[in-house]
């Protein structure tokens, strides 16, 4: 299996939006697959190259940076507003963290200014007063394990009633602090606070990435083969185990 499956990778901006080692997520996902014989691609749009055809990925990664290269960024993405909606609504899978998860709302709003977003998620951001920063523990239905990360946010994040939360918090402040929930699973984007990177700590949900890709491309896609998790696996049970008991 796999020897004719082809994932193609988009991350977005990573020269302006890479404050958390966003491009540990792009090389857990490109080592999942190719350990499993699925060759992976990594296109890399940046602010000197933008010039990538968004419809040809399978897989479209946004991370986070600082106030001034987020409003950037999003600047930029305005223009592919309308191409970045349509490939959400379609199925396309869409992972944003921290930053590139506020800019998916309709606004984010920072100490100082209110930022048209794209608009592809039914959320806003409003501006907090103080930093959100703490280890996370998530409790998502869709795993049996936790999904463990790290956030350090100031904005409040509050999603619509049509989005689902992609866990509750077991410890940690979250979307807003005081919600009880982070992030948002809609169709097959995930957005979240939690960087780290997150997806080496968190194989399902790396896995559960991949599988909906691969789903979405390939009528005869049968589901991955597992892989040895064991590190992964202690990793993620080590933070899990030392913040909730």
């Amino acid at each position: 299996m796999g020897n004719n499956y082809e994932i193609n990778i988009v991350h977005l901006y990573p020269d302006l939006l890479n404050l958390y080692g966003d491009r540990g997520n792009i090389a857990c996902m490109e080592k999942r697959l190719k350990w499993r014989g699925i060759d992976a691609k990594v296109h890399m749009c940046t602010n000197q190259d933008s010039s990538i055809d968004l419809k040809a990925a399978d897989i479209i990664f946004v991370g986070g940076g600082s106030d001034r290269e987020q409003e950037i960024v999003c600047s930029l993405l305005l223009e592919k507003k309308e191409e970045l909606k349509a490939y959400a609504e379609n199925g396309g899978v869409l992972v944003a963290v921290c930053g590139g998860y506020q800019l998916l709302g309709k606004y984010y709003k920072t100490a100082n200014t209110k930022i048209e977003g794209l608009g592809i998620l039914d959320i806003y951001t409003d501006a907090g007063d103080t930093r959100l920063i703490s280890n996370v523990v998530l409790e998502c239905e869709k795993f049996d394990q936790p999904i463990v990360g790290f956030e350090n946010h100031a904005g409040r994040t509050y999603i619509g009633e049509n989005h689902t939360p992609l866990g509750k918090v077991k410890f940690g402040n979250g979307n807003t602090g005081d919600s009880g929930y982070e992030g948002v699973i809609y169709k097959n984007v995930i957005a979240t606070y939690l960087h780290g990177p997150l997806l080496p700590k968190n194989p399902q949900l790396c896995d559960y990435i991949l599988e909906c890709a691969l789903k979405r491309k390939y009528d005869d896609f049968d589901g991955l083969k597992p892989l040895d998790d064991e590190l992964e696996n202690k990793a993620n049970k080590y933070i899990a185990d030392k913040y909730v008991r």
